[in-house]
C-alpha cells in the first residue's frame, strides 16, 4: 500500500498510530523493498535519527572533509529519562545534528508505538567506534579524547596508537572543574591548537552534554561525539557487552550485574519509569511521528 505524506498511518494497536511526514513531498510505499536512509522518529516528541553504522561514519567523514561542525549524540533509556527531567538536556538533544538510537529499549518502544525497524538502527558505541576509528586511520584524521581518569586516558591513547597508527591523537582527563571558566578556557585552547577532526567526549550523561552545550561555540572541531564510558572501554577498563547479549536486549542486565551499586537506580528505576511513559503514551493515543527525507534500495520499513 502507498500512503500519501499528508495522511496518518494507523497502527494495528488501537491506542497508537504513526504519523508520516515526507520532507520532499514524495509518496511512501511501505511494501516495496527500499531503505529510508535518512529519517527521524519522534518518540514522545523526542527526535531520534534512524541511521545505521555506515551512514553515521559517512556523515562524520563528510563533516571532517568539508570542515563543518556537527554534534553526534544518542538516545538510550537513560538519555530519554534525563530528557524528561531536564528541559535544557532535551533542547540540547533536539538541536544536535545527529541523535542516533543507542539502545534496544528505545528500538522496542518505537516498535510498540507502531513502527518496526531493523536491528541495524540500534547503533551502540561498541559497534560504531571501531568503524569510526578505522575511517579516521584511513583518512589520517585527528582525534582528541576528553574524559576518564588520567591513567585510563593514557591507556586509551596507547591502545589507539597501537591499533590506529595513522590517527593524530591527543587528550585530556575528565577530572577538572566544569564550572571554572579559566580552567575551561585553557582546555579549549589546548583542543583548538590541535583542531581535531573528532572530539570524543566521555564524561557520562548529563555532564558531557552540559559541558558541550556550554562550550561548543568555542570549539574548533569538526565532529563532537558524546561517548559516555567510551574512553574507559578503549582503555580496557570497562568491557564491551557480548554481542549476542546486547542484540537480545539484555545489555542493561549484563552491566547491572557487573556494577550493581552504580547502576541499580539507573536500570531498575529508570527502565520502569521509561516503560511507564510508553504505556501512558499508548493509553493516551499518542502518535509516533516519522519524518522521511530520502530513499535508496535495500531494506523495508514496516508500518504496523
Amino acid at each position: 500500500m502507498t500512503y500519501s505524506t499528508s495522511k496518518v498511518i494507523e497502527s494495528e494497536f488501537d491506542t497508537a498510530c504513526v504519523q508520516s511526514k515526507n520532507t520532499q513531498d514524495e509518496e511512501i510505499d511501505t511494501n516495496d523493498k527500499k531503505t529510508i536512509t535518512a529519517f527521524s522518529v519522534y518518540l514522545l516528541e523526542r527526535r531520534i535519527d534512524c541511521m545505521d553504522v555506515f551512514a553515521i561514519v559517512e556523515a562524520v567523514e563528510k563533516a571532517c572533509n568539508e570542515d563543518k561542525k556537527i554534534i553526534l549524540a544518542n538516545y538510550n533509556i537513560n538519555a530519554f529519562n534525563l530528557s524528561m527531567q531536564l528541559p535544557w538536556y532535551q533542547e540540547f538533544l533536539q538541536n544536535a545534528d545527529i541523535v542516533n538510537c543507542d539502545g534496544m529499549g528505545i528500538l522496542k518502544a518505537i516498535s510498540i508505538m507502531g513502527l518496526d525497524l531493523p536491528l541495524d538502527y540500534r547503533v551502540s558505541y561498541t559497534l560504531l567506534m571501531p568503524k569510526i576509528l578505522e575511517n579516521c586511520n584511513q583518512n589520517e584524521f585527528s582525534v582528541f579524547l576528553l574524559g576518564g581518569k588520567y591513567k585510563h586516558l593514557n591507556s586509551s591513547l596507547d591502545n589507539l596508537n597501537l591499533n590506529y597508527p595513522k590517527i593524530i591523537l591527543a587528550g585530556h582527563h575528565g577530572y577538572f572543574d566544569k564550572e571554572d571558566s579559566e580552567a575551561n578556557q585553557v582546555l579549549i585552547k589546548q583542543i583548538n591548537q590541535l583542531k581535531p577532526n573528532i572530539l570524543l567526549v566521555g564524561m557520562g550523561m548529563p555532564i558531557q552534554e552540559y559541558w558541550v552545550n556550554k562550550y561548543r561555540d568555542s570549539l574548533n572541531v569538526n565532529t563532537i561525539m558524546l561517548g559516555g564510558a567510551i574512553i574507559d572501554r578503549i582503555a580496557g577498563i570497562v568491557p564491551d557487552c557480548p554481542h549476542l547479549i546486547a542484540m537480545s536486549g539484555f545489555e542493561w542486565l549484563y552491566r547491572l550485574l557487573r556494577e550493581p551499586k552504580r547502576l541499580a537506580a539507573r536500570y531498575l528505576l529508570g527502565n520502569s519509569a521509561f516503560g511507564l511513559h510508553i504505556v501512558l503514551a499508548i493509553f493516551n493515543k499518542s502518535r509516533l511521528r516519522v519524518e522521511f527525507t530520502s530513499k535508496v534500495e535495500k531494506n523495508n520499513i514496516e508500518m504496523k
